[in-house]
């Protein structure tokens, strides 16, 4: 890590430009600074083509006038605001990188010993953070690796509307019939049925124990026997749902399962495009080739990511991931190591969920985990140290382009011996 801040310094030489810019929706706030010191007014330019092309106008005027040759772009991470300044500068003879927030915001009262936060101001606090070279470098995806970023967020914000929907059905199911999630659950496609077209008690019963039982047998293809048919049956006898605007109800629920299909239907379509644009990556089959990672964790990483192949470290990329491990110790207190989180939520979600496939049982990370468990490390804590594990080994199959082979070691040992 101390190496890798040394080469960040080392990149802002004499000949080096720094560029600060504070992000807004509207008007961005761009700032110079020259090795020498010699610097500008902090200056407002627009979020739009002639803002762009002016504020680059006068980055090149000042430029040539100071006799420079380089130029490092830093800004915060703001989220959507920044793409369309960032992808205007990608095809310049620029490097982007982005600083963290936390770090301006510290610095910050170092000028002029005060807390005040302005517009003008802003930019020479991130020119001081850059100076210091706490940043990262931004990779702008391109190609099938955008489309890859795009629908794996549109996936995610699916999901999260779908969740929503799903616990506001409940809510309702049971106001009117509060047996039947106890019974059969609501997320499967059997439940889903049921509640669209049975969620009233009393139609339940009107439909007759026997076309209950066939339906159920039917839609869950015989994983569900009579004994689920005749429960919810008895049930809907019995049932102690309201009755009060349980019409209104039942038109509501009705809404809200059409909702969720609609969203089924759009989330599988997003996985359709990016097992397609997943093909299109050279590297990809590097990426599947662990068993337990999928087309949909593949193709999320890579978007997440942007490109694998421009990080020259493992350590950047659990920094982008915010995976990257620190602790608080001082005198006698020995504090814990925890990760940053000051990266990429969606990426460590992805590795997550990558760990805890790989180390199911006979999983290629398997031996591992238990190896973590043995030392009497927490399952969260281990899982972690796998999702860790794993950035490690795709960053090497990536660079070495080859695939991932289970237990290695063992056959490597195997050769020597032979």
């Amino acid at each position: 890590m101390k190496h890798s801040k040394t080469k960040k310094i080392a990149l802002i030489n004499k000949k080096t430009l720094i560029v600060a810019l504070d992000i807004g929706k509207k008007v961005h706030y761009g700032y110079f600074r020259a090795p020498s010191g010699k610097d500008c007014h902090a200056f407002a330019f627009h979020n739009n083509r002639n803002g762009f092309d002016k504020f680059w106008q006068r980055l090149c005027n000042f430029k040539q006038k100071q006799m420079l040759e380089q130029i490092i772009i830093g800004f915060e991470s703001t989220g959507p605001y920044a793409e369309p300044i960032c992808h205007y500068l990608r095809d310049k003879a620029v490097k982007l990188v982005q600083v963290n927030p936390m770090h301006t915001k510290r610095i910050k009262e170092l000028t002029g010993n005060s807390p005040n936060k302005t517009d003008k101001k802003d930019p020479r606090v991130i020119a001081d953070v850059i100076s210091l070279g706490h940043f990262l470098t931004v990779i702008v995806p391109e190609g099938a690796a955008a489309h890859l970023r795009r629908l794996t967020q549109a996936r995610e914000r699916a999901i999260e509307r779908r969740t929503a929907i799903s616990n506001q059905l409940q809510h309702l199911v049971f106001l009117i019939f509060p047996e039947l999630v106890h019974i059969i659950k609501p997320s499967t496609k059997t439940g889903m049925y049921l509640i669209k077209h049975y969620s009233d008690p009393n139609k339940l019963l009107f439909a007759g124990i026997d076309k209950l039982n066939a339906i159920i047998k039917k839609v869950s293809r015989g994983r569900l026997g009579t004994d689920r048919g005749e429960q919810l049956y008895a049930a809907a006898k019995k049932s102690v749902g309201i009755t009060e605007g349980k019409e209104s109800i039942v038109f509501e629920i009705t809404h809200l399962v059409c909702k969720i299909e609609s969203e089924n239907r759009y989330v599988e379509d997003l996985e359709k495009q990016m097992a397609d644009y997943l093909k299109k990556i050279p590297y990809s089959h590097s990426i599947l080739s662990i068993t337990g990672i999928g087309n949909i964790t593949a193709a999320g990483l890579i978007g997440e990511v942007g490109d694998f192949r421009k990080f020259k470290s493992i350590s950047e990329v659990l920094k982008l991931a915010g995976l990257d491990l620190y602790e608080i110790s001082s005198g006698a207190h020995q504090g814990y190591r925890r990760i940053s989180k000051r990266g990429r939520a969606l990426m460590r979600k992805l590795l997550y969920f990558a760990a805890i496939n790989t180390t199911r049982k006979n999983g290629v990370l398997h031996g591992a985990y238990q190896q973590h468990l043995a030392k009497g490390m927490p399952r969260i804590k281990a899982l972690i140290a796998i999702a860790r594990k794993l950035i490690g080994i795709i960053f090497a199959l990536v660079r070495d382009h080859s695939n991932y082979i289970a237990d290695y070691s063992s056959q490597l040992e195997l050769k020597k011996a032979a």
